[in-house]
């Protein structure tokens, strides 16, 4: 008989553990008609083949490539306390306590419970004609039951959760990779405008020379009151343009104030002495399209989400079927005075059976849950597209950009040729100063327009940057 009874058991602990071992819904793996799969998506960048770039990989901190020990620093302050980076950090902490919350479903429940009560019963409800003596009863109790989870549905709630954590994590970091750029773009902005500034200011200075000579050759008779009103006319355009320009930097240094966890009145107005925006003058690293899809945290987000969603199916499809726990209930009930002796005391050991035998409302939630799964690939090729489409777009503007400069160099030094031999002419009486004041025009448009090219470079280097999505990696 006892060996009888111990195959019993046995047979009875195997079947138990082949039913745990059941796990309902698909197991995750990325889908092979995913974006993230294709060669074409993970080969070289179209645009990259220019001179400017190196298939090299990007590195970790990419804003030290700059060697600026002011930017260093600036980004260290914006990593340290800025108001995005707490949000996204408590985020994740809290998505982190939802996981244990998910885990703990996975763990026995031991509810325990006590009382002590002093009183008397009425008599009547006995049918006795009497007062029945006070007394001092207690009751303690402790249970422990446990889920079988025959079909996996909490472990495919776990699943979901670990993904859900997975992508508020990639959300988090997406948040580093964009206050890295944007406090390079501020900063780099502060010192556009400083140099947009000089340029400016140089301008306004060749004007004022020209507005002098041209008032010493009408007080000579060799020019007419006309042209030093045109010329004085010429001057303050060029004056206007400084209080715009002094205006941007101010207000790039206020969000970098910001950025970096600052009130405007800690702004560090030292800063505004910039006048030589960041510039990575090497090729830039850029990779391919395998470590751009691995290292941007929104593509790691949307896949994470995907997985998510692939568990959640595991988990409506678990509630077609049965809920099994198991359950052991001990304690002691009683008055005082026969505390833990054996009449009070008391335990049973039970089973409960949990199903659905209308199943509808299971199987609506099963179409909605495979229905997630192909709005989450979905966005998952949408954002490999768009991760794709951001690099390649940044790395044209570059590459035309540095063409640019390089016509607006040669434009530049052509103009100031051209101004510098104007007011040769004119110190000689062989040019009017209508003469002047074009070149002049032209030489300030060309600077100008240089100028802002040059601050605009450095924007168009960040904007590489961000789209290579790096910068969230700690060192």
């Amino acid at each position: 008989m006892r060996t009888r009874a111990a195959v019993s058991t046995a047979l009875w602990a195997m079947a138990l553990a082949c039913l745990s071992a059941c796990m309902s819904g698909p197991d995750y793996r990325v889908p092979d008609d995913a974006l993230v799969r294709s060669g074409l998506a993970r080969g070289a960048f179209s645009a990259a083949r220019d001179a400017a770039y190196t298939p090299a990989d990007v590195p970790t901190n990419w804003w030290r490539l700059y060697d600026d020990p002011i930017l260093d620093a600036q980004i260290a302050a914006a990593l340290a306390a800025n108001t995005d980076l707490r949000v996204a950090e408590a985020a994740l902490q809290r998505s982190y306590a939802f996981l244990s919350e998910a885990r703990a479903l996975r763990q026995p429940t031991i509810p325990v419970e006590g009382g002590l009560q002093y009183g008397q019963v009425a008599g009547e409800q006995y049918l006795l004609r009497l007062r029945p003596p006070r007394s001092t009863d207690y009751e303690a109790r402790v249970a422990i039951g446990y889920d079988l989870d025959l079909f996996g549905g909490i472990r495919r709630g776990i699943e979901a959760a670990t993904a859900d954590s997975e992508a508020v994590a990639a959300a988090r970091d997406l948040v580093r990779v964009n206050v890295v750029a944007e406090t390079a773009r501020a900063y780099a902005d502060i010192c556009g405008a400083g140099l947009e500034l000089v340029s400016a200011r140089r301008s306004v200075e060749l004007q004022r020379e020209s507005l002098e000579l041209t008032e010493r050759l009408r007080n000579a008779g060799r020019a007419a009151d006309l042209d030093v009103t045109r010329s004085r006319q010429v001057l303050e355009q060029f004056k206007s343009a400084l209080p715009a320009l002094e205006s941007a930097r101010h207000n790039a240094l206020l969000r970098l104030t910001a950025l970096t966890g600052r009130v405007p009145a800690e702004s560090d107005l030292t800063l505004e002495r910039c006048a030589s925006p960041p510039r990575v003058r090497q090729a830039m690293p850029v990779g391919d399209g395998a470590a751009l899809l691995r290292r941007r945290p929104d593509v790691r987000r949307a896949e994470r989400s995907l997985a998510a969603a692939t568990a959640g199916i595991g988990v409506a499809i678990a509630q077609l079927y049965p809920d099994i726990q198991l359950g052991i209930s001990l304690g002691s009930l009683g008055a005082n005075r026969d505390i833990l002796t054996a009449p009070t005391n008391f335990w049973n050991i039970a089973s409960l059976l949990q199903w659905q035998a209308n199943q509808s409302a299971a199987r609506a939630r099963i179409d909605a849950a495979r229905a997630a799964e192909r709005l989450e690939l979905a966005s998952f090729d949408g954002v490999v597209l768009e991760s794709l489409r951001q690099l390649e777009s940044a790395l044209s503007v570059y590459v035309h950009d540095l063409q640019r400069e390089t016509l607006l160099q040669a434009s530049r030094d052509e103009a100031a040729r051209a101004a510098e031999d104007v007011r040769r002419l004119q110190s000689g009486g062989l040019a009017t100063a209508l003469e002047v004041v074009d070149a002049q025009r032209a030489l300030a448009a060309a600077e100008q327009a240089l100028a802002a090219l040059q601050a605009a470079l450095s924007d168009d280097q960040i904007a590489v940057f961000l789209a290579l999505g790096g910068g969230w990696e700690s060192d």
